[in-house]
C-alpha cells in the first residue's frame, strides 16, 4: 500500500458497494469518505469489469513506452563504453554517425543503470589495450613523493564531532573561522618512510621549508641522497624558493594534469592519514591534534605494518634505524 493511500482494497470494495448496490451517487460517497469524486469514478468502473480484484493498487509503470530506448542502442552503448572507454559525448556522436539519434542525458542514464559511469567502475586490467603501469623505485631516495594535505581547522574546545551539528557549541566554533591547516607530507617511494607536518599555509616559502626538514628526517635514516622529487602541479610546488630547495643533482619532476595516480604513493598515505590520524577522533582542539602527530610519526614508521615491504613497518627497510630512545618510545 501506497503510505498516502486513504483506504485499503477492503475499503473501497465498500465505497464501490454503496455506489452499485444502494445507487448511491458517487459524489456523495466520495465526500463522506473524503476523497476525489474522479478516484471512486475509476474504481468503480475497475470493479464493474475485474471484480474485487481491480481495487488492488498497481503499478505506476506505463502499459506501454514507445519512447524507450531500444536494446541494440543500449547495447551498442555498453560496447562502446566498455570495448573503447568513450565518454558519453564521445558515444553521442558516434551513435549519430550510425544514424541513431540519442540524447546525452539518455546515455549517460544509460551508463548509470549498467553501472559503469565512472572509469573506475571498467576494468582496466582485462583484456584492453590499456594496461596499469607501476612505478618501481630501484632504491631508497630514488623517488620522494610530496604533496600537501588540506583540512579544517579545529575550533577551542572542539566542533560538531564533539558536540553535534546545530548545537550551541557547534554555532560558537563556526563563528570563530578557524580556517584550514595544511598536512606537508614526503614519502620515499623505495622505503615508504613518511614524513608529515601540520603548517599554517601552502605557499611556495612553506614547502621550500619543508623540503629542507623532510630531507634532514630522511638523512637521519641514513637516505642522504634525493635523485628525483615528484609533485603535482600546485602553485608552491612551481614557485621559485621550491626549484631553488630541490638538491641540485635531484630532478624535480610533476605529474600530468588530472593524474594523480602518478604520485599515488603519497596519496594513499594521506588516505590512511586522514582516516588514522586527522579524523580518527573528536578533538578539543587543534593544539591537541598537532601534539599528537609526533606520535602518529612514529607509529607510521616504526610501528605500523606496510603491505608493500612485507608487512614490516618502514623504518626497518631504510640503510639504518636511528638509536634514539625518543624515536622508539
Amino acid at each position: 500500500m501506497h503510505r498516502n493511500a486513504p483506504l485499503t482494497p477492503e475499503g473501497r470494495r465498500r465505497l464501490v458497494l454503496r455506489v452499485t448496490e444502494r445507487k448511491r451517487p458517487i459524489g456523495h460517497v466520495a465526500a463522506e469518505a473524503g476523497i476525489a469524486r474522479q478516484t471512486l469514478s475509476k474504481w468503480v468502473g475497475r470493479y464493474c469489469r475485474e471484480g474485487e480484484s481491480g481495487l488492488i493498487d498497481r503499478r505506476s509503470r506505463p502499459h506501454a513506452s514507445p519512447n524507450q530506448t531500444p536494446a541494440s542502442t543500449v547495447a551498442r552503448i555498453e560496447h562502446l563504453r566498455r570495448e573503447h572507454k568513450l565518454s558519453p559525448r564521445l558515444i553521442v556522436r558516434e551513435l549519430a554517425g550510425e544514424g541513431r539519434e540519442v540524447a546525452l542525458a539518455t546515455v549517460h542514464r544509460w551508463l548509470v543503470r549498467l553501472g559503469i559511469s565512472r572509469l573506475r567502475d571498467l576494468d582496466v586490467t582485462g583484456n584492453t589495450q590499456r594496461r596499469v603501469r607501476r612505478i618501481h623505485p630501484r632504491e631508497p631516495g630514488h623517488m620522494l613523493h610530496v604533496d600537501v594535505k588540506k583540512i579544517g581547522a579545529i575550533p577551542e574546545g572542539g566542533g560538531w564531532r564533539i558536540h553535534g551539528r546545530g548545537s550551541k557549541q557547534d554555532r560558537h566554533a563556526r563563528r570563530q573561522k578557524v580556517g584550514y591547516r595544511y598536512l606537508h607530507t614526503a614519502v620515499d617511494g623505495y622505503t615508504r618512510l613518511a614524513y608529515t607536518e601540520v603548517l599554517p599555509d601552502e605557499q611556495g616559502r612553506t614547502a621550500a621549508a619543508f623540503l629542507a626538514r623532510a630531507r634532514a628526517f630522511l638523512a637521519a635514516h641514513g637516505i642522504h641522497t634525493i635523485q628525483r622529487v615528484i609533485t603535482d602541479n600546485g602553485p608552491c610546488y612551481r614557485s621559485r624558493a621550491f626549484t631553488q630547495a630541490v638538491p641540485v643533482n635531484a630532478e624535480h619532476r610533476r605529474t600530468r594534469p588530472h593524474r594523480p595516480q602518478t604520485n599515488g604513493k603519497v596519496e594513499r598515505y594521506q588516505r590512511i592519514l586522514t582516516a588514522e590520524f586527522a579524523y580518527a577522533r573528536a578533538w578539543n582542539s587543534e593544539t591537541e591534534r598537532n601534539q599528537y602527530l609526533h606520535r602518529w610519526n612514529i607509529h607510521y614508521n616504526y610501528h605500523r605494518a606496510h603491505t608493500a615491504i612485507g608487512n614490516q613497518p618502514p623504518a626497518s627497510t631504510t640503510p639504518h634505524r636511528v638509536t634514539n630512545l625518543q624515536m622508539q618510545n
